[in-house]
């Protein structure tokens, strides 16, 4: 493949994922982030963030994609919904980070080397497979792919969890698993559809 076409295949992707976040459900309210920074000043984690949720927001209308999905903004997010609450433009925030996750691994956007991609990856496999996330696997293919070190430092917790019953070692798949597989074909169906 040519870099023009390269370039060209990443503009494309690029400008579907904008026309994506734009159409989730509040997605239009972005257009109108009064850049107050109420979110950020809001926000429990910002401190640990790269750029803080009013920089991401900037940076997506900015068309900057790669900026947003890079940093580690998106994947900090407690989901508080301290910053949906308080946004004076109704902005849902909390909503926004989550899509741009969701995107940044449907489009094959997220950093290769980064931990929280992987583990949000991984969650979600894991509510796929069962329904629900089940901690020992979750932790068990993450320590497998991206931190050796984790089992040794956590070692005590893990076993407190396991002792007090918190930690089970197989995992349960929930009742109406079936159905929580229908609603997410027929959701994956009519994004298909839209795009």
């Amino acid at each position: 493949m040519t870099e023009l076409a390269t370039t060209l295949e990443a503009l494309a992707v690029h400008k579907q994922f904008c026309e994506d976040v734009l159409n989730m459900p509040g997605g239009e309210k972005i257009k109108i982030c009064q850049q107050c920074g109420t979110c950020t000043g809001s926000c429990p984690t910002s401190y640990l963030m790269d750029w803080g949720p009013r920089e991401i927001i900037a940076a997506f209308r900015a068309g900057m994609i790669d900026r947003v999905v890079k940093s580690n903004t998106i994947w900090l997010c407690t989901s508080c919904y301290s910053c949906t609450v308080r946004c004076p433009a109704g902005i849902k925030i909390t909503d926004l980070m989550y899509e741009l996750k969701r995107l940044a691994i449907k489009y094959d956007l997220a950093p290769k080397d980064g931990k929280a991609p992987a583990m949000t990856k991984y969650f979600i496999d894991s509510v796929h497979k069962h329904g629900r996330n089940h901690e020992v696997e979750l932790m068990a293919k993450f320590m497998l792919t991206k931190d050796w070190g984790l089992p040794f430092k956590f070692a005590g917790t893990g076993l407190k969890l396991f002792t007090a019953g918190r930690l089970p070692l197989f995992a349960k798949n929930i009742r109406g698993r079936d159905e929580l597989d229908k609603i997410s074909a027929y959701l994956e169906a009519q994004e298909a559809k839209a795009q």
